[in-house]
């Protein structure tokens, strides 16, 4: 058996909708139910989603604050007063400001940008940056992907004579800032149907208002910030994305064109080039110095700037990967050795630590881990720490921070992701809190990983038509996962550690006459648990593998499960101790061996073991038979004891029996005229009477002794003697020789049969014996 290391949780899907959507849109029957099973049931919603055009956009006026908002920086550009655009240094702010840049050239404004330090000023408004702004004649500050918490900031804005127009899409505060407008679709009474905007979605939104017509030239840079943004992928979001990767393909923009050729994209450009590619570098920028240079890449006209900041971003991001590498190594550490209580949620600080990179390590901790993961740099002379935070299903990071907010002076974010400053000496404190709030909110389950699966199907469906299909679902991302696809009573036919570092498996699965080929990334450590010949479920997303103009399918696994026990053939196996060895782990182990000389080597190294162990105990997970039982009820025995057992190892190393087989009645017959024709047979003659059948002298041996317990012989152990006037009995009326043949047909089906022969027959045995079990127990 090996269990899955994450919950399957297979999608229910209403098979009416499904048929309807399927005959209506005349699609496969595995993408009606894939869409159903996301939510879209009507036929409205499915065209909309597998198509899509500018025409299903919504009004921009129907974001509250935009009339207003729009009113004002038009009655600016006409004035000629200066606007002031304040964005933020991630992708999406990056990405905001940028496209509000476009925006502003076009409307023929008067502005300049400003994106705060990091290091310096942290995030989202301050006052530093206000009061020069007012000081430097600007009357109109508008925001991008920040401002939404700033109560404070806006006061300060009202009293330096600025019209403050916030722009975001994080979480509000229960109380707004008091600014000339604020546009959120998040924003409690806003009309707006989609909430789910990026920062760059929603300055999409405020061109298209402000421009008065649909914004084309931005979906690019929208769709990058959009899906860097870890946004869903769906309603909006999924337009914005879906037209804005395919005009990517063809940008005119020079700064995109550039990054394009640092990240090696050519062709097509889906979710995940952005996602691990595109938005990495333009992060990079903000994490280890300004967020400057990748808007000036975004904004520039002279491709040859463009190219420079493109490569100085490539060069930031392998900088930066190198960083987060070590930053991970010393949090893992730290984690490690935290008592039990404290690892509900994972608090970890130390000073140094770069600000930029530890929201990817928290993410990082997260991954390994599965727990909610804060990662905080300290300023011990300054006694501020700094932290970025990262979560799983069912703890809300965001409603857990704002129940620690008495020693939070600042924070803000979302369910799954934040942002917080605070106190060094309020750490400790806020670890315990956070522990506590996790011991409340969450169970032992919610701390393993959950793996949605979107759909079950046999082998035969994973196909190159199944997957053209499958792309109509695309871009994929957060909301709109590529589909996860249960295949289940597969066999494992091919198993191979590969990679340079031995970290990944390749494999086959066989099911029905059709063979599926399978690669695990950074999963070679399962290779132990499994054997050829396995039935497997398996969980994973199909993918078209291309090589030498070949496309053939290839299932990418995710996860996998064998539910039933598992059977090893190790017979033949040299260096037993050494596989005994690999065994002594955590798992409860049994070793059994049935005969002398097998029992003799056990325990004469059994005195090292840690966990393995030669006596029945309950709970036993493992099994091996160290040598070959001489009876099936000796097999039975052991397996009867092992009630719980999971995997069975085939050692058998102990030598076969030293008769090879039954000898024959003929052969019986022989050696019986014999002892007749002299009466009497000395045991030292024995080799010669052997010699004279073309006997082994162990067959004759054993016949001697079947003939001596039917009464045939006497025997007074140097001589055997013909008994005279003996009954006619059967051969099979002696146990000497029932046993000898029983054992002789167990050594064949377990020394030489071939894996397949030997895993069934194992296989009904325990069945056999787990009904019987079943018997006597519904028999008390």
């Amino acid at each position: 058996m090996v269990k899955s290391k994450t919950r399957w949780k297979i999608e229910e899907i209403d098979q009416e909708l499904a048929l309807r959507l399927q005959q209506r849109l005349h699609i496969p029957p595995l993408i009606a139910q894939l869409l159903v099973g996301r939510g879209i049931c009507t036929l409205e919603e499915a065209e909309k989603f597998l198509g899509g055009s500018v025409h299903d956009f919504y009004d921009p006026f129907l974001l509250d604050g935009m009339d207003t908002a729009v009113t004002r920086v038009k009655e600016a550009i006409e004035a000629g007063e200066p606007i002031l655009i304040y964005g933020d240094y991630d992708a999406d702010g990056v990405t905001s400001t940028s496209i509000m840049i476009h925006t502003m050239r076009m409307a023929g404004a008067t502005f300049q940008y400003y994106i705060p330090n990091r290091f310096t000023e942290g995030y989202g408004l301050n006052e530093g940056a206000l009061t020069k702004a007012a000081e430097n004649g600007f009357a109109v500050v508008l925001t991008v992907d920040t401002g939404i918490s700033a109560v404070k900031e806006a006061e300060l804005a009202k009293e330096l004579g600025l019209d403050l127009i916030i722009t975001d899409h994080h979480e509000p505060p229960e109380v707004l800032p008091d600014a000339y407008a604020v546009i959120n679709p998040k924003k409690p009474g806003c009309p707006y149907p989609f909430k789910m905007l990026a920062g760059a979605g929603v300055a999409f939104k405020f061109a298209h208002a402000l421009l008065g017509e649909f914004p084309y030239h931005l979906l690019e840079i929208a769709a990058i910030g959009t899906i860097a943004d870890l946004v869903p992928l769906v309603d909006e979001n999924r337009l914005i994305s879906k037209l804005g990767l395919k005009a990517l393909e063809h940008s005119a923009n020079p700064g995109i064109q550039a990054l394009k050729k640092v990240c090696g994209i050519e062709g097509k450009v889906s979710a995940y080039h952005v996602g691990f590619g595109i938005g990495p570098r333009i992060n990079a920028s903000g994490r280890l110095e300004t967020a400057d240079r990748a808007v000036k890449m975004f904004i520039t006209n002279n491709p040859e700037d463009a190219e420079k900041y493109a490569y100085e971003l490539d060069m930031l991001n392998k900088e930066r990967q190198d960083l987060v590498e070590a930053i991970a190594a010393e949090a893992e550490q730290l984690v490690l050795a935290m008592p039990e209580e404290e690892t509900n949620v994972l608090v970890v600080a130390k000073e140094g630590w770069n600000e930029g990179v530890i929201g990817i390590v928290a993410s990082r901790l997260v991954e390994k881990f599965y727990r909610p993961a804060i990662v905080l740099s300290v300023k011990a002379d300054e006694n501020k720490a700094k932290g970025s935070a990262r979560s799983i299903a069912g703890f809300n990071m965001y409603e857990a921070l704002t129940e620690c907010d008495d020693i939070l002076p600042h924070y803000g974010g979302h369910p799954m992701a934040a942002g917080m400053t605070l106190a060094v000496s309020d750490v400790p404190e806020l670890r315990r809190r956070l522990n506590e709030l996790a011991r409340d909110w969450l169970t032992k389950e919610d701390y393993i990983p959950i793996t949605k699966v979107d759909a079950v199907c046999r082998l035969a469906d994973a196909n190159l038509e199944t997957i053209e299909q499958l792309e109509r679902l695309a871009p994929f991302g957060v909301g709109n996962p590529s589909p996860r696809i249960l295949i289940e009573d597969v066999e494992i036919v091919d198993l191979r550690i590969i990679g340079k570092d031995g970290n990944h498996i390749k494999c086959q699965f066989h099911q029905d006459g059709v063979t599926l080929d399978g690669i695990g990334f950074k999963m070679a450590d399962i290779s132990a648990d499994l054997s050829l010949r396995d039935e497997a479920n398996i969980v994973g997303e199909l993918a078209v593998n291309e090589w030498n103009n070949q496309r053939r399918v290839q299932f990418i696994l995710k996860d996998l499960a064998i539910p039933g026990m598992q059977i090893f053939d190790w017979r033949g196996t040299r260096g037993k101790a050494d596989k005994l060895k690999a065994l002594d782990g955590e798992v409860r182990a049994r070793v059994v061996a049935f005969r002398p000389c097998g029992q003799e080597q056990l325990e004469r190294q059994s005195a090292s073991w840690r966990t393995l162990y030669l006596e029945p105990k309950p709970g036993t997970r493992q099994l091996v038979l160290y040598d070959l039982p001489r009876s099936f009820a000796e097999l039975k025995e052991v397996l009867n004891a092992c009630s719980t057992l999971e995997r069975l190892y085939c050692l058998f190393g102990e030598e076969p029996d030293s008769l090879p087989a039954l000898p024959s009645r003929e052969q019986f017959k022989e050696v019986y005229k014999a002892v007749y024709q002299h009466k009497k047979l000395a045991h030292k003659d024995i080799p010669l009477l052997a010699k004279a059948k073309k006997l082994m002298p162990s067959a004759v041996s054993f016949i001697l002794e079947v003939f001596l317990e039917l009464g045939f012989l006497s025997d007074d152990g140097e001589v055997y003697e013909l008994v005279k006037k003996t009954e006619k009995r059967d051969l099979t009326e002696s146990r000497v020789y029932q046993r000898k043949k029983e054992a002789l047909e167990l050594e064949t089906e377990l020394l030489y049969s071939s894996y397949q022969s030997l895993r069934a027959f194992l296989k009904q045995l325990v069945l056999q014996d787990a009904g019987t079990k079943e018997k006597m127990y519904h028999g008390l």
